[in-house]
């Protein structure tokens, strides 16, 4: 079953055109890496999938994004009811100055939740799924600002989750992180698939193949090929692809 179906999509910033005649469909419950050097377009393609881009002046968009069979830009779309049900995590831990507590609560308690027990809960479950909860749960009323990146970034999935979202976007989210913390994000990623589709843009081509079970590759704007991650490796049927994933450019 797709999640997302994007046909003959095209973007321009301006004059730019940086995405161009983009059919890709995205499966549910899986994760999607997408590849590519700096510049190619995935983090443009993957902030369309939740409108991020209407916030970005003279962007002009043509084609079908289709989330669950629906146009995402059709008018009848609430655009914050979208982005409640496609949750986002940037590059860079970005947790508010509150809180732990208060930055896992902040999502829930804006959709009108205001019962302290729910709330309570929410926290607890949301921490937990971000597999974060035993580390902070004694300083739940400490600042998040006071985290290691790491958990930081653990901290920001657990905020996304807490508004029980369908899809996550992950923008490069361990690109700012150890090895250590990479790899606790990483398993958490696998884990999470259960229940989420998971986009992940990723400059990391051994983290696409260690983790995602589909991989886009994207260069210039385009989308040159898209496959299960284990063919994409072994056997690129596009020559671009295969220089880029041998180290050739990039």
């Amino acid at each position: 079953m797709n999640v997302f179906s994007i046909e003959n999509m095209n973007l321009w910033y301006g004059e730019s055109h940086a995405l161009k005649d983009i059919n890709l469909d995205i499966e549910e419950k899986s994760i999607t890496a997408l590849i590519g050097p700096s510049g190619c377009g995935k983090s443009t393609f993957i902030k369309s999938l939740n409108r991020m881009n209407d916030l970005i002046p003279n962007v002009k968009i043509e084609g079908n994004i289709k989330y669950k069979g629906h146009d995402i830009y059709s008018p009848d779309v609430d655009v914050n009811e979208l982005r409640r049900e496609i949750g986002m995590v940037f590059q860079k831990p970005n947790p508010f100055p509150m809180s732990i507590y208060d930055n896992v609560a902040y999502g829930p308690r804006t959709h009108g939740i205001r019962s302290k027990a729910m709330l309570d809960e929410i926290v607890e479950k949301s921490l937990q799924n971000a597999a974060i909860w035993d580390e902070v749960k004694d300083r739940l009323k400490k600042s998040a600002l006071g985290l290691s990146g790491g958990q930081q970034q653990r901290l920001c999935i657990a905020r996304a989750l807490a508004v029980e979202p369908r899809v996550l976007l992950m923008d490069e989210p361990t690109s700012a992180l150890d090895p250590i913390s990479t790899a606790k994000v990483e398993e958490l990623a696998v884990e999470l698939k259960n229940n989420y589709s998971i986009i992940m843009v990723t400059h990391n081509m051994q983290q696409a193949a260690r983790i995602s079970d589909y991989t886009a590759f994207f260069f210039l704007g385009e989308l040159i090929e898209m496959s299960n991650t284990d063919l994409l490796f072994s056997k690129p049927s596009d020559k671009r692809t295969e220089d880029y994933i041998t180290g050739r450019f990039g």
